[in-house]
């Protein structure tokens, strides 16, 4: 178990110290759930009831939220991120892999790094490079010519394709394809003609992409996805992508072939990007939101709708496919007026 005292983590986050620095702090936890040993945060004073009841050893607070609180406290600007900072220092979340296990497959080829762990039943292809400090869990493969960064993880069953280069500190959830072939065909009088899609993957530093995504490879360029990108579960990127530096992907989303995301973007779940379309840095796309043109201003972007009664939804439904004829009826009465 790791702990750490109350004034090492002041230090740590440049936080000022509130009562007892002496006190150890062995894990992070709600305020409603934590004990007298563990660290909690008040990111939002709407919860500030639950913050007077808690049983926290001390909390990470704002300095407004401090002034009237008696207990123990860590007073910083943004509580969250410092409950972030502390649950990594915390985490005790254990290795993919120890050692290289037997049952690996590796290429004679292949270059590996010091303190690499290979969990069991991984196949690694010839000329594939790791560096120092990876761990790949148990039924991982990775393609030929791929080379992954130090300090990479590598969950369960990951599979990377061939020609897929990864920077450092990257995170790759269990079940993730990167380097999958993209959709794409020709169509010769109704027969589909598979074109093979020779480009590769490049994905920055500090990138993690969440279970059962996908990256497909370039039809002909690399897809990319830039340094800081978080991609959360179930989201596909096709062909040619880019996906621009710290831009963050929630769960189910697509981007369709030879789409551009900017720096800094947010997209939320279930979000389709259509293909060769770009999204201007800083751009927020909320929830179920179809982006089907170029968005050139950074802005926050909806089009799904609000969930409604179904005897309403379909009410609308029908009146939706009129619009075209109330938008026609309404200019002919407008000039009609003007006239």
């Amino acid at each position: 178990m790791k702990t750490v005292t109350l004034k090492e983590l002041g230090q740590l986050l440049g936080a000022s110290v509130k009562g007892d620095d002496t006190l150890v702090i062995t894990s992070v936890a709600t305020l409603e759930d934590a004990a007298s040993d563990q660290l909690s945060f008040l990111a939002n004073s709407k919860y500030r009831a639950q913050l007077e009841n808690s049983q926290a050893g001390a909390v990470l607070l704002s300095e407004k939220d401090a002034e009237d609180y008696s207990g123990n406290a860590l007073v910083l600007k943004d509580p969250y991120v410092g409950f972030a900072r502390v649950a990594q220092l915390l985490d005790t979340t254990p290795k993919v892999a120890k050692g290289i296990h037997p049952s690996a497959q590796i290429d004679a080829s292949a270059q590996l790094g010091e303190n690499v762990a290979i969990g069991a039943n991984v196949v690694i292809d010839a000329n594939v490079i790791i560096g120092n400090d990876v761990q790949i869990a148990a039924g991982s493969v990775i393609g030929e010519q791929s080379i992954i960064g130090s300090g990479c993880i590598l969950k369960a069953n990951v599979t990377f394709y061939h020609d897929v280069i990864v920077g450092q500190q990257c995170i790759f959830h269990s079940g993730c394809v990167i380097g999958s072939d993209g959709f794409g065909y020709a169509n010769e009088r109704g027969n589909w003609i598979k074109i093979p899609q020779t480009g590769g993957v490049r994905i920055g530093d500090n990138v993690e992409i969440g279970a059962n995504s996908t990256v497909d490879r370039g039809a002909l360029s690399h897809t990319e996805i830039h340094d800081g990108v978080i991609i959360d579960n179930q989201v596909q990127i096709a062909h040619n992508c880019v996906v621009g530096q710290n831009t963050a992907i929630a769960g189910t989303s697509f981007l369709a072939g030879s789409a551009t995301l900017g720096k800094y973007c947010i997209i939320g779940g279930g979000s389709g990007i259509a293909g060769h379309l770009k999204v201007a840095d800083g751009t927020h796309i909320s929830g179920s939101t179809n982006v089907t043109s170029e968005i050139r201003k950074p802005g926050l972007y909806s089009s799904a709708t609000i969930a409604m009664d179904n005897k309403s939804w379909r009410r609308n439904t029908v009146r939706f496919r009129h619009l075209d004829e109330l938008f026609n009826r309404v200019k002919v009465i407008e000039k009609k007026i003007q006239d």
